[in-house]
């Protein structure tokens, strides 16, 4: 089984909220900047829970945040 990672559209969905900042999100979902930023780069994979976190954040579906690529 080949790995694959999580890739996301956190960075642009913040900018089109205004430029929130990664620990204005953060905050509204309870997680550090630091976690948001680890999100972001694709260096960490969100929980579930906080997944549907951020989408909702958003107004988005969870797919439309986040993609599995191979």
């Amino acid at each position: 089984m080949t790995a694959g990672h999580i890739e996301n559209q956190i960075r642009t969905l913040r900018f089109l909220q205004g430029e929130m900042t990664q620990a204005e999100l953060g905050q509204r979902i309870g997680v550090t900047r630091q976690t948001i930023a680890a999100i972001e780069a694709g260096k960490y994979s969100p929980s579930l829970e906080a997944a549907f976190r951020i989408a909702e954040v958003f107004g988005k579906k969870l797919d439309e945040v986040f993609k599995w690529r191979r």
